[in-house]
């Protein structure tokens, strides 16, 4: 589908679920004539929202550095089209992109900053990702004339970034869509940051930066929000520990307070690893969907795939893992043995969660 941008809160635009501002086409739906007849309301479900099911797909972390710069440079609509399929299919596609969409900023002083000229987003979208997470241990990487820079390429590209603003409204807020007449809200935060930089990383009043987790009152309140106008609410937390395949007691700890504040999917990532998935209470969680668009494909390195879920409003229908292996810097499809190998293995994960089936 075609991306819906977020209501961009710091310019004073807001989005209102079920209004006529947008449509999931991005086409913008005429005025109602002075006079005509209004038709009657919709009835929704609580549960169910208006009946109609739709289909997200996950990726992980994903970035564009070393080689894969270059594939920018010379096509980036079709540098990532060993994903394309899978992502195209989705109602709503969405991953972590891990860098600063910027060419300019100062670096942080860290061992590892990231940073991707605006094309990063053209490649994404010409993939069929709808909208991406920059809410990250990265997402910084070259401060906040990077963070600008990040916020200009979203309204230039069109592409919808979520956990990240101009302040913590901004920051905070979810990219609001409407899909077959269904309200969804997408989140983005990080429980991932360098304790050096937790300061300047994290957005407040009249202040540039990230949606934090570790400001958890915050993101739960910005999810009741979201839950108020919504028929399904999304969160995508940067949490876990690197190379490492369980959650963690602060991933277990947050899930819940998540779900009762009305998250209905969870996705996580920054392990780079993929960790267990599966539903808690009647929501769905996916501890750590791993690396998805990466300069590293050895080894464990490049075990990948694509998350696929389905839901009716906050109903979750169903749940697919579609494994991958990164070659070139691209998540492939696996297929025959190795598909079903990698995906007998990505449900043992599940044994070491508070996850079942």
């Amino acid at each position: 589908m075609n991306p819906v941008r977020r209501a961009l809160l710091a310019a004073g635009a807001v989005l209102a679920l079920g209004a006529p501002a947008a449509c999931a086409s991005g086409e913008a739906t005429p005025p109602a004539e002075s006079g005509a007849a209004t038709a009657p309301p919709t009835t929704r479900d609580p549960v169910l929202g208006n009946g109609e099911s739709v289909t997200f797909v996950f990726g992980g972390d994903s970035h564009f550095e070393k080689h894969l710069l270059a594939g920018l440079q010379t096509d980036p609509e079709a540098m990532l089209a060993p994903a394309a399929e899978v992502l195209g299919a989705a109602d709503i596609a969405m991953v972590n992109l891990e860098t600063a969409v910027a060419e300019g900023g100062t670096r942080a002083p860290k061992e590892f900053a990231f940073r991707a000229p605006p094309e990063s987003l053209t490649a994404l979208a010409g993939a069929g990702v709808d909208v991406v997470t920059l809410a990250n241990n990265h997402g910084m990487d070259y401060g906040e004339d990077g963070l600008g820079e990040s916020l200009a390429a979203e309204r230039d590209t069109g592409v919808p970034v979520v956990g990240i603003g101009a302040d913590d409204t901004e920051a905070y807020a979810p990219w609001l869509v409407e899909v077959r007449g269904q309200r969804i809200a997408v989140l983005g935060a990080t429980q991932v940051l360098d304790d050096s930089l937790i300061d300047a990383w994290t957005a407040g009043p009249g202040k540039p930066g990230l949606a934090s987790a570790k400001e958890e009152e915050r993101l739960l309140q910005a999810v009741r929000e979201a839950r108020a106008e919504a028929d399904t609410v999304v969160v995508y937390v940067h949490w876990g520990t690197e190379r490492q395949d369980c959650p963690t007691e602060r991933q277990t700890g947050l899930a819940p307070k998540l779900i009762e504040a009305g998250a209905d999917v969870i996705v996580g990532s920054h392990a780079h690893r993929l960790q267990g998935a599966g539903r808690l209470g009647d929501a769905f969680v996916a501890y750590g969907l791993g690396n998805f668009i990466w300069w590293r494909e050895d080894g464990i390195n490049g075990e990948s795939g694509f998350l696929e879920v389905t839901v009716t409003g906050r109903r979750i229908d169903g749940y697919t893992w579609i494994p991958a292996r990164i070659v070139g810097g691209v998540p492939t499809p696996l297929e025959g043995d190795p598909a079903t190998l990698a995906l007998d293995n990505w449900e043992i994960l599940r044994g070491c969660t508070d996850l079942t089936a």
